[in-house]
């Protein structure tokens, strides 16, 4: 019974980590520990199961933070959260409708605030927790909890979704954006970019990754083209299956070293103007060769190529 009691709340507790996190190894981690904890205590005692372990859910996730925040400091190059593959991961409990706030740019700001902001924000305007409960949770006043959760949302505002983007147009977007940053595709690719695209990639060190954010459409494009024509006339196009990332437009490669790779979008107005790119093979571990091969592939491309190749 108190198993099943438990699986009623593992992935309302998984959605709290992985928020909290940024890391779904990490969120698992700390839902098992909470699974551990449930079975060793008097659940008589238990008025509210729910309430019960998401306060341990949040303590425990409060603690890693404390040594993540230290970890980050040292980390090679551009931090990205671990992506959210769709079909592979369970990205949010049932009754959750959190499309935007899993987006890899909301997720980066909420890496931007405090763990306590970031508690008190995700407890009560995303997870609907009236604030005496917040505040018990987090161990701070009711007062506190509410300045924490205001300070967080006003830093936040600019980061959540601004448009809803057709779905059919996202998808021929980014499988235009594939074939085109494949094959070098100066003129494909400046179509399909914001003048101010922004351009994020976390290899951790461990394998090659713009260590900086790159701007602008002309140094994204120049980047990327780059890469294209570098490897598509030695390695034709990769293994890819298209995806959501992270409640984004999205794809997973398998590259020429053998490992996997996401790219995910932020798409308005037809354009995309973020670009997020995961290659650290630490956050890549849910990901297969085989799972991506399932993907269907486009058709090679033929004819001659627009434009000049970067």
């Amino acid at each position: 019974m108190a198993e099943t009691d438990f699986e009623l709340y593992r992935k309302y507790l998984a959605g709290i980590a992985y928020r909290m996190l940024g890391s779904y190894a990490e969120a698992e981690d700390v839902v098992q520990e909470a699974y551990l904890r449930w079975h060793k205590i008097d659940r008589s005692t238990v008025v509210d199961p729910r309430s019960f372990l998401t306060r341990i859910t949040t303590r425990l996730c409060l603690d890693i933070l404390k040594s993540a925040r230290m970890r980050r400091e040292t980390y090679v190059g551009q931090w990205l959260p671990e992506p959210l593959i769709e079909g592979l991961v369970d990205e949010s409990s049932p009754e959750e409708e959190l499309a935007g706030d899993l987006s890899v740019a909301m997720m980066l700001a909420l890496e931007r605030l405090s763990p306590l902001e970031r508690a008190a924000f995700l407890l009560h305007d995303i997870f609907e927790m009236g604030f005496p409960a917040v505040a018990e949770t987090i161990g701070r006043s009711e007062e506190s909890a509410r300045q924490l959760a205001a300070r967080a949302r006003k830093n936040l505002r600019s980061s959540r979704p601004r448009y809803k983007v057709n779905e059919e147009e996202e998808s021929a977007i980014t499988q235009a954006f594939f074939t085109a940053s494949r094959t070098g595709d100066v003129a494909g690719l400046s179509k399909l970019l914001a003048d101010d695209v922004i351009f994020h990639a976390d290899g951790g060190g461990k394998r090659a990754a713009a260590t900086n954010i790159l701007e602008g459409i002309a140094r994204v494009v120049q980047f990327v083209a780059g890469y294209g024509q570098k490897l598509f006339p030695l390695y034709g196009l990769p293994p890819v299956r298209f995806t959501r990332v992270n409640n984004m437009p999205g794809f997973a490669t398998i590259e020429t070293d053998g490992l996997p790779q996401t790219m995910s979008f932020a798409i308005e107005d037809g354009k995309i103007t973020a670009i997020y790119v995961m290659r650290n093979p630490d956050k890549l571990k849910h990901i297969t060769a085989e799972w991506v091969k399932q993907g269907e592939p486009p058709s090679p491309p033929t004819g001659e190529r627009e434009g000049p190749i970067a």
